[in-house]
């Protein structure tokens, strides 16, 4: 992996992780045509990456080959696009706008986004349990369990069931921290860990690389709640105010703004100091700390 500033290097792998996408999407000559153009139009031509990004930089610190890195980056990507599509129907949050344009089901219609999300959640474990070289069989299985636990009921979906249960109910810090750490904390631990699996991380790696993810993935999601309240929809892409006019709990209702900028630093601070062992060996993954919490200030 070639020496390049952050800008270029996230350009490179949102272009890798792009390629790799389209590859695995079923093409528009699928005999379920309009399922196929809902979850390319749900996946492709959008979106920061940022899971995908912690995939190589985790696997760059881990020395692991490229093709599981792809592999990687994919399926937890499609877990991703899946669960925004899920997210945004009317029978959910019910929104309008994702990534800067009509959500899937408002472009093309409710049953087949709800069809797209499933089948781009099965798509993802598809992709990750096809023959990796260079991977053993039982770090492959690791892998494997890895995403599927941060996305179900003890990860992404919990936390989501969780939310929507929360909707005008006060929470302590602790209950939202651990809402959070479902709802988007876990998948983004669950980017980071996979990068590690695919390569050569031992044990001491993999928990140094696990505080990280935890203090990142919390950071993640302060500063959505930060941007929710400061951002417009023209700079996040999808519909600002929504959280604060759904009455649901955040950081920055629970603790104000500053309370919650303040809190986005010392997560992030604690973060890079996990990474600290492996100095500029985990060069990647702490530039990308950086970008996270300092998408708003």
């Amino acid at each position: 992996m070639t020496d390049t500033g952050l800008a270029d290097w996230m350009q490179a792998m949102q272009q890798r992780t792009e390629t790799a996408l389209d590859a695995r999407l079923p093409s528009l000559d699928h005999s379920a045509r309009d399922l196929s153009a809902a979850m390319r139009y749900a996946v492709l031509g959008g979106g920061k990456r940022v899971r995908p990004l912690l995939v190589f930089a985790a696997g760059e610190l881990a020395k692991a080959p490229w093709p599981a890195l792809d592999a990687a980056a994919c399926a937890v990507e499609l877990v991703h696009a899946y669960s925004l599509v899920h997210d945004d129907l009317p029978c959910m949050d019910d929104d309008v706008l994702r990534r800067g344009k009509p959500t899937c089901h408002v472009a093309h219609g409710e049953a087949t986004a709800l069809l797209a999300g499933d089948a781009l959640q099965t798509l993802a474990f598809d992709a990750l349990s096809a023959s990796l070289d260079d991977v053993p069989a039982g770090r492959q299985l690791q892998m494997l369990q890895c995403l599927a636990r941060a996305s179900g009921a003890a990860g992404m979906c919990g936390g989501q069931a969780i939310d929507l249960a929360s909707v005008g109910q006060p929470l302590e810090q602790t209950e939202l921290e651990y809402m959070h750490c479902l709802k988007t904390g876990a998948l983004i631990r669950a980017a980071v860990l996979l990068g590690a699996h695919a390569g050569q991380a031992d044990r001491a790696m993999l928990d140094a690389l696990d505080a990280y993810a935890k203090r990142i993935g919390l950071a993640f999601q302060v500063i959505d709640d930060v941007l929710d309240c400061e951002g417009d929809a023209a700079t996040l892409g999808k519909t600002a105010g929504k959280d604060a006019a759904n009455d649901k709990p955040t950081y920055v209702s629970l603790m104000g703004l500053g309370e919650a900028k303040a809190y986005a630093r010392a997560l992030h601070a604690d973060a890079l100091a996990a990474l600290a062992p492996f100095g500029d060996r985990a060069r990647r993954l702490g530039e990308l700390a950086d970008y996270i919490v300092v998408r708003s200030f």
